[in-house]
C-alpha cells in the first residue's frame, strides 16, 4: 500500500526487518526441484597421490522429470572441468565451482533420455564447505597418508557422501530425491584392494596397475555412491547365498570375525522382522583410519572408523561397534533401499536405524538388556536441550545441524512408543 499512516509505516517496517532477520537465520528448505533425474551414472576414476586429486570420466544418464528441457545442471563441487560432450560433441557448459549448467544440443522430452560425457579432475583439498558435529568434514574424497611418510599410518583412499560431498568427486545431482545405478572403474596400483557398491564384475591387470570394475545395478541415492581403497585383508561370510566380506588391516584380520561375525545373523533378523529380504546384492564391511564420522551406510559397502578395531581381551566384555553394526544394517532398507525425499525427512533414515538398535538388542540379549540401552538413548536426548527441535524440520539454518539427537535418539524413542501404542503384529505390519 502506497499510503498509509505513520504508525502502519513503523509497524509494517518493523515486521520487515523481522522476516529479513528470521529470512537470514533460518531458511525454509524445501525438497529439491526435480527438472531432470538420474537414470544412471559411469565413472572411469584414478588417483594422483602427490597432489591429492582423482582423474575422472563421467557418464551421466538422465532425462527430463516431467517438462521437456534443454539443460542440464549438475553438482560438481571445486573440480577442474576438462570437456563436456554428448555424443561426441562438444556442448557450451558454464561453471562455478559449485553448479555445472549445460546447455543440451535440443529439448529433450519426458523419458527421452541423453547421456553426458564430463572429463574432469577431482580436487578434495579446494572443496570449501564445512562439516557438521556428526559427521566433521564435507571434502567428498579423502587421501589418507597418501606420500606414504607416516610409517605408523597406512596409505588409503575413500569417500564420504552425506549429505551432498560426493558431488565433489563425481558430477551428480546430489539429492536424496534421485536414484541412480552405476559402474565405477577404479585404477589403483595392483598392491592395493578396492571395494565400491554392488558387485566387483572384474579385475584387469596393466603393469603394475589394476582396473576393478565395480556395477550397481539397483538404484540408490547418489550420497550413498562410496569408493574405498587400501592394503586391506579381506575375510569372506556369507548371509544365504549373498557375499558378506570384512576389510580390515592385516594386524586385525584374525579378529574380523569376532568384530563383524553377527552380521549375517543381523541382516536375516531384519529381513524377517520387516517382513522385506535384504534387498542388495551384497554385504561388505571396511575400517578406514581417519574417518571423519563413526559409520556410513554406503549400500553395501559400509564404512567404520577406526573405533571398530578390537582385539579378543577388549571384546570379551562387549563388542563396543556392534550397535553400530546392526544401525548401519537396519539403513539398508530405510535409508537405502527407501530414501528421505528431502534432509528436512531425514528422520526416515536415522530414526529407524536408531530404533533397529533396539530391535537387535530384544532379540539377541533380551527385553532387559533393550531397555537398558533405550534408557540411555532417551537419557542422552533429554540432556541435549533439543527439546524445541521438532523431529521432521523444514526450517533450518545448515542441513547438517539435521544429524542430531532428535532425528536420531527421540525418533527411535517415538516409534517405540508407536509400537507399544499399536502392538506388534500392527506396527510390524506398517
Amino acid at each position: 500500500m502506497i499510503f498509509m499512516k505513520f504508525k502502519h509505516r513503523v509497524v509494517f517496517t518493523f515486521l520487515l526487518t523481522c522476516f529479513a532477520t528470521f529470512a537470514q537465520s533460518s531458511l525454509y528448505r524445501p525438497e529439491r526441484e526435480k527438472v531432470n533425474d538420474l537414470i544412471h551414472t559411469k565413472l572411469k576414476v584414478d588417483f594422483n597421490f602427490s597432489n591429492k586429486t582423482m582423474n575422472g570420466e563421467a557418464w551421466i544418464t538422465a532425462k527430463p522429470h516431467f517438462y521437456s528441457t534443454n539443460k542440464i545442471t549438475l553438482d560438481a563441487n571445486a573440480m577442474r572441468i576438462h570437456k563436456v560432450a554428448l555424443n561426441n560433441s562438444d556442448l557450451p557448459y558454464n561453471y562455478d565451482e559449485y553448479k555445472l549448467s549445460i546447455d543440451l544440443p535440443k529439448t529433450y522430452q519426458k523419458d527421452e533420455q541423453f547421456t553426458i560425457y564430463i572429463q574432469y579432475t577431482a580436487r578434495p583439498e579446494k572443496v570449501k564447505d564445512k562439516g557438521s558435529q556428526a559427521i566433521t568434514d564435507a571434502k567428498g574424497l579423502y587421501f589418507i597418508n597418501a606420500d606414504g611418510l607416516d610409517k605408523n599410518k597406512p596409505t588409503q583412499i575413500w569417500t564420504q557422501g552425506e549429505t551432498q560431498a560426493n558431488s565433489a568427486w563425481f558430477p551428480t545431482i546430489d539429492a536424496p530425491n534421485q536414484k541412480t545405478s552405476q559402474e565405477i572403474y577404479i585404477t589403483v596400483p595392483d598392491k592395493y584392494k578396492t571395494l565400491s557398491n554392488g558387485q566387483l564384475v572384474s579385475q584387469t591387470k596393466n603393469g603394475n596397475n589394476r582396473t576393478d570394475y565395480w556395477k550397481l545395478d539397483k538404484k540408490h541415492a547418489p550420497y550413498l555412491a562410496f569408493m574405498g581403497v587400501g592394503e586391506f585383508e579381506i575375510i569372506k561370510d556369507f548371509y544365504k547365498n549373498i557375499p558378506v566380506n570384512y576389510y580390515v588391516e592385516k594386524e586385525y584380520a584374525p579378529y574380523a570375525k569376532d568384530i563383524f561375525g553377527l552380521t549375517p545373523e543381523m541382516i536375516g533378523f531384519f529381513a524377517n522382522k520387516l517382513g522385506v529380504e535384504y534387498p542388495w546384492n551384497k554385504y561388505s564391511q571396511i575400517v578406514v583410519r581417519d574417518y571423519v564420522s563413526g559409520a556410513m551406510e554406503n549400500t553395501t559397502a559400509v564404512v567404520h572408523a577406526e573405533q571398530a578395531y578390537q582385539t579378543p581381551g577388549q571384546l570379551i566384555d562387549n563388542n563396543a561397534q556392534e550397535n553400530t553394526i546392526a544401525h548401519e544394517i537396519m539403513h539398508h532398507w530405510f535409508g537405502n533401499l527407501v530414501t528421505s525425499e528431502s534432509w528436512s525427512n531425514v528422520t526416515l533414515n536415522e530414526s529407524f536405524a536408531n530404533y533397529g538398535e533396539y530391535l537387535w538388542q530384544e532379540y539377541k540379549y533380551g527385553k532387559v538388556a533393550a531397555e537398558m540401552h533405550y534408557f540411555e538413548q532417551v537419557e542422552a536426548y533429554k540432556n541435549g536441550q533439543n527439546d524445541s527441535k521438532s523431529l521432521v524440520r523444514f526450517i533450518y539454518d545448515d542441513r547438517e545441524d539435521l544429524f542430531d539427537l532428535v532425528s536420531y535418539n527421540k525418533g527411535g524413542a517415538i516409534l517405540h512408543m508407536l509400537r507399544n501404542y499399536l502392538g506388534d503384529d500392527a506396527f510390524f505390519t506398517g
